[in-house]
């Protein structure tokens, strides 16, 4: 009996099976093919509509109620402000609570809770944190809306990913170099430091990376910590208040002047540049570390 007969009499709807997997594979390859065209199209409106609008004097001035006249200067170092502190923040004790978890927590029902949290924690919606940091930064530990508050409320957000990412990436570093570490007498502390972390930390900058790209697109916290759209100053401190490119932006797009329209596509642009040119330097590090944890 040949094997094309043996196969069709073992599995009579074998070749309905791969007809019905062929059908799924051309429709999820349409589906994300549809998905980018759109994404496609919307990026090519975004341009088209706010080249025109880029300027020097875009990027020097300071919002205007003149479109002619508007900037948003103090919204880029606004969003420099709030990334910067919200990193310092976030990374040192989002990994060090990774490390504490995978390395030094025991495996018991209150670690199983806290993981738990943490993970129910990363798929809250962004305005919770936003009233949650209007509640706790700016009134009750009366800090107002200032850049610290915001880089704090920043940082309750995008914990969690770094968190998970991190642990993830502990997770994945080979037993093997743990317990050759330990056969050469070195302590479980020296281990983490010398051996474990520089092997995860290619991954656990990829966390930060997604986190961070998270954080800086995000309007509707700010706009509980900090609802102003016309500061005529850069924030020069961290009691100083402040405001960010997608509060600026959501702004425009609610002005009724036509004109803002592609104001706020320009201020998308510059958006979309900044964060790419965040994403690029964190990469750059990320491969770098990653080549030198591989020699």
């Amino acid at each position: 009996m040949a094997r094309a007969e043996l196969t069709a009499l073992l599995n009579p709807r074998l070749a309905v099976r791969k007809r019905i997997g062929a059908v799924a594979y051309v429709i999820f390859i349409a589906a994300i093919l549809l998905g980018l065209a759109g994404l496609a199209a919307l990026l090519l409106r975004v341009l088209w509509q706010g080249a025109p609008w880029l300027s020097l004097h875009f990027l020097t001035d300071y919002p205007s109620r003149f479109p002619e006249q508007a900037g948003m200067k103090s919204a880029i170092f606004g969003t420099i402000w709030i990334m910067g502190l919200t990193g310092l923040f976030t990374v040192p004790v989002g990994v060090g609570a990774a490390v504490y978890l995978e390395e030094y927590a025991p495996k018991n029902w209150f670690t199983r809770i806290i993981e738990v949290n943490i993970s129910n924690l990363a798929g809250v919606p962004s305005i919770v944190y936003g009233l949650l940091g209007l509640a706790v930064f700016v009134q009750l530990l009366a800090m107002g809306r200032t850049v610290i508050a915001g880089a704090l409320t920043m940082s309750l957000l995008v914990m969690p990913i770094v968190i998970i990412a991190s642990r993830e990436a502990i997770r994945a570093v080979p037993s093997t170099y743990r317990e050759a570490s330990y056969g050469l007498g070195a302590t479980k502390f020296q281990t983490v430091k010398d051996v474990v972390l520089p092997h995860a930390l290619p991954g656990i900058m990829t966390g930060t990376i997604l986190a961070m790209s998270r954080a800086i697109g995000e309007a509707a916290p700010m706009i509980a910590i900090s609802a102003l759209v016309f500061l005529t100053f850069i924030p020069t401190d961290p009691l100083d208040e402040f405001s960010v490119m997608p509060i600026q932006i959501y702004n425009w797009v609610s002005q009724p002047r036509p004109e803002f329209r592609g104001i706020a596509a320009a201020g998308i642009i510059v958006l979309l540049v900044v964060l790419l040119s965040m994403n690029a330097v964190a990469i750059y590090i990320r491969n770098r570390t990653q080549k030198r944890s591989e020699e």
